[in-house]
């Protein structure tokens, strides 16, 4: 797909999901999850119960891989920059790790995801985290005025990655750090895969090799780069998330193929620091 097919395909499907509060990765048709269930593939990635808990009612879509904050060892008085913030639930912990003194800024490029995120801000009373629109291409963000760059399974769905690294680069501080948790893979996929609106939403056709993912980063600037955790996706899993069940069911997967792709796709949770 080209550049500006694919953000159009990400903003329609990222807007069904916040206007429809549907969780999940993938096809709002196929998101049919409800709280608990949500809750429990925020466990499986990283999130304590707690964490979960103390975010406002719709702030957790099931859309991440993983949980950057409990990585980033933020500080108070921090300014913390999240790519893709979605409806704000790593920003809403964020905020309580820097404090009142502390500031979160949330970046989206889908309107009614900001809506969302604005909406969740208002009732869980946060007066530290704003919600801006923008690419995470092209940053609304000034140069070196952020201490941490944090992202949850976005970077995966940009036509664009360098660009969001070297982006990510900018509006860092001298010493600031950049903690993600992403997709990325150890093979390459079948071409139906690559070519697959379905698995694209589902956070797995835009995926780059893990090799060239921290390529990437280091041609941006980034030192020690460092992949902190990996994990893959076991086949139970997968069974059951609606977003890979979406993406299966609509390629009409074989047990074997499935197989082979979980073989090939891994979250990974990774830092780096401007030097």
């Amino acid at each position: 797909m080209r550049e500006k097919d694919v953000k159009k395909v990400v903003i329609e499907g990222y807007g069904a999901i916040a206007g429809g509060g549907v969780p999940c990765c993938g096809p709002s048709e196929a998101c049919c999850c409800g709280p608990s269930r949500v809750e429990d593939i925020g466990m499986r990635i990283g999130y304590s119960r707690e964490e979960l808990e103390s975010v406002p009612e719709g702030a957790n879509l099931g859309l991440g891989c993983g949980n950057p904050v409990a990585l980033a060892s933020l500080c108070e008085g921090e300014t913390v920059l999240d790519l893709g913030s979605g409806p704000g639930m790593d920003c809403f912990l964020a905020a309580g790790r820097v404090g009142e003194t502390g500031r979160v800024i949330g970046v989206d490029m889908t309107p009614e995801m900001l809506e969302r995120a604005r909406e969740n801000a208002r009732r869980g009373g946060y007066r530290n985290v704003e919600f801006r629109l923008g690419e995470i291409e092209n940053l609304p963000v000034a140069d070196g005025s952020v201490d941490v760059v944090i992202s949850n399974c976005v970077i995966n769905l940009s036509p664009d990655k360098p660009r969001v690294f070297r982006e990510a680069y900018r509006v860092l501080k001298p010493g600031g750090r950049l903690v993600v948790s992403d997709i990325v893979l150890q093979g390459e996929l079948p071409k139906k895969v690559r070519e697959s609106t379905a698995a694209y939403l589902g956070c797995i056709s835009g995926a780059v090799l893990k090799e060239e993912y921290l390529r990437m980063m280091e041609e941006a600037g980034f030192q020690d780069v460092e992949v902190v955790e990996e994990s893959g996706f076991p086949l139970d899993y997968m069974a059951t998330e609606p977003g890979a069940r979406a993406v299966a069911e609509s390629l009409s997967l074989t047990v074997e193929e499935l197989e082979d792709l979980l073989g090939k796709v891994i979250s990974a949770k990774i830092r780096a620091h401007k030097g």
